[in-house]
């Protein structure tokens, strides 16, 4: 039987660090029966990017270890080739493996290497660079830029520069076409999603799906200051479709553009675009390792045998409406 060919692309760098005991975590975890691995750490940016092409034809997978950006570079690379995109998330946010339910624990995640499940997902072209989950201009945007600058990646430090952005920030004024339609409002942001969520299951466009061959667009009009924490809450429990002050419609070209610069994002990666950016759905366009249906049951299973050796907990007597300790 001929073996998978597998090239894991470390960044030692991003995230929080978990990428160290990758290497032994391989060499103990993966079937070597079945994989040929190899492994390769990457030495500045962009330069999984260029590994990734240089795999093509050559490995029938490349693992991106690492956070959003290492993702993105993988998986850009791997547009419209045979060669698959797997994930072992080791970043912050982990938005597109969060997606997928890629288990954020390194050896869970190899071992859904091991079973070789392929799908095939779209991917967003913007410009002439690809979004494998979620780009966006405005406030978004805005933060990416800034949060890049930081030396505190984590989340808290994200959610403190929000808090202190939020104030100071103006929304802009954006001519969109959508599909053909155009409109001219200000917004605070505007989001193009292939997935759901930015990351950290923070949902921008709770029905967007991977594979159906549209962009979920994403408008937050301008509003009232005080309206800010209820879009926050609406994030957070996957309601952001239902704001007065937002509009999600689907799409497969959008156009855009605005007389200041469109400060953005792709997959949490600050970019310029200038003043004017297309933004198209690219279907079907990558391969990517997602776990196997059963997966989830075969991690529960080792619990469920666990729950067979307790004893059973005792039926409980009815208790009296309006009972009160120390009442008859």
């Amino acid at each position: 039987m001929n073996k998978h060919r597998v090239l894991f692309l470390i960044n030692p760098v991003s995230g929080i660090g978990k990428q160290r005991a990758v290497e032994q975590a391989v060499e103990s975890e993966i079937d070597h029966g079945k994989i040929d691995a190899t492994i390769a750490y990457t030495e500045y940016a962009g330069h999984a990017r260029e590994l990734a092409r240089e795999a093509v034809g050559k490995n029938d997978v490349v693992v991106a270890v690492g956070g959003d950006g290492t993702v993105n570079e993988v998986g850009s690379s791997l547009v419209n080739t045979t060669t698959a995109l797997a994930i072992i998330p080791t970043g912050s946010g982990n938005g597109l493996a969060r997606y997928l339910d890629i288990p954020l624990k390194v050896n869970k995640a190899l071992q859904v290497i091991n079973r070789m499940t392929i799908k095939d997902i779209d991917t967003l072209k913007v410009n002439d660079q690809v979004s494998l989950n979620v780009a966006g201009v405005g406030f978004d945007g805005h933060i990416s830029h800034k949060f890049a600058k930081q030396k505190n990646r984590g989340p808290a430090g994200y959610v403190k520069l929000i808090t202190r952005e939020y104030t100071k920030y103006k929304s802009s004024v954006y001519r969109i076409s959508i599909d053909g339609k155009t409109y001219e409002l200000p917004a605070f942001m505007i989001t193009f999603a292939n997935s759901s969520q930015w990351g950290n299951n923070i949902h921008i466009a709770p029905q967007a799906k991977i594979d159906d061959g549209l962009i979920d667009v994403c408008i937050i009009k301008e509003f009232p200051m005080y309206e800010g924490p209820s879009l926050l809450i609406s994030i957070l429990d996957q309601s952001v479709d239902q704001r007065r002050y937002d509009v999600v419609t689907t799409a497969k070209e959008i156009l855009i553009d605005s007389e200041d610069s469109l400060v953005a994002h792709i997959d949490g990666e600050p970019i310029e675009l200038g003043n004017s950016a297309e933004i198209r759905i690219q279907p079907l366009s990558l391969r990517v390792i997602i776990p196997p249906k059963d997966f989830r049951k075969n991690i529960l299973d080792p619990l469920l045998e666990l729950k067979e050796l307790l004893p059973p907990i005792p039926n409980l007597p009815n208790i009296p409406k309006g009972f009160r300790p120390g009442s008859k």
